[in-house]
């Protein structure tokens, strides 16, 4: 019965989607090639929030718990399990403060209207997982770039989405680059649930009546710990926090 009820608000969320997607693109370049930064995040940060808006159609909610929690005027590397894109847009929008760039797929910076132009100008990173001579300086530039502004870089150690929300084994590599040049830095452990049933039929029709919740767990500073001590917190800290 779920799946027949959200044939129709699937189409109509869908073509808000596209129909955002696409008007976002030319103000994306406005703002950014008029104003700069400062005024292309504002442009990213609103096209989030209406997408935020038009998953209420689904009957999605979202609640982010102990941001409160989150250290102010520091570079900040959250490491996430990883559902769906949802993630993504809600990080966007729930974390704004916190300018959060991402590590992503290098085939995600063309092609898509919007969100390949603010990967490639937003401070994002793309990089090729066959490749690690161009991924591991990509990865630090990352790092040096959170550093330098004292913004934040969001990781997916799972390095792709769980269809089930089971979560999958962590990869080291992304992060340990990460802390490596970002020594002041917090790293802030998420985890995520629900997301995947968004997409729990496929990318169509759509799930209806989730509840998103986004746990924040306890801040570690870099400094604080031997890489090998952080992963090991980081992911049980992670993984505790998953429902599955």
């Amino acid at each position: 019965m779920e799946k027949i009820i959200s044939y129709p608000i699937s189409v109509i969320y869908y073509l808000l989607f596209g129909l955002t997607l696409v008007s976002f693109h030319p103000i994306q370049w406005f703002c950014f090639n008029v104003f700069g930064y400062q005024a292309h995040k504002k442009s990213v940060d609103y096209m989030n929030f209406l997408f935020i808006k038009f998953t209420a159609l689904l009957g999605t909610s979202y609640k982010f718990e102990n941001i409160e929690r989150l250290p102010k005027n520091a570079p900040i590397i959250f490491v996430s399990n990883h559902q769906s894109m949802y993630d993504i847009i809600a990080m966007i929008w729930f974390l704004r403060r916190f300018h959060c760039k991402f590590v992503s797929k290098k085939e995600l910076g063309k092609g898509i209207p919007s969100i390949s132009y603010n990967l490639r100008n937003g401070g994002s990173v793309l990089i090729d997982r066959k490749d690690p001579k161009q991924a591991i300086p990509a990865i630090k530039g990352l790092g040096d770039y959170i550093e330098k502004h004292h913004r934040s870089a969001v990781i997916f150690p799972e390095g792709t989405r769980s269809k089930t929300g089971k979560p999958k084994a962590f990869a080291q590599t992304g992060l340990k680059i990460l802390c490596k040049s970002t020594p002041s830095a917090y790293v802030v452990p998420i985890s995520i649930n629900n997301s995947w049933k968004i997409v729990k039929f496929g990318f169509f029709p759509l799930g209806l009546g989730n509840r998103l919740t986004f746990t924040l767990h306890k801040p570690l500073a870099v400094s604080d710990f031997d890489f090998a001590e952080l992963m090991e917190k980081t992911e049980s800290e992670v993984i505790n926090g998953i429902k599955f």
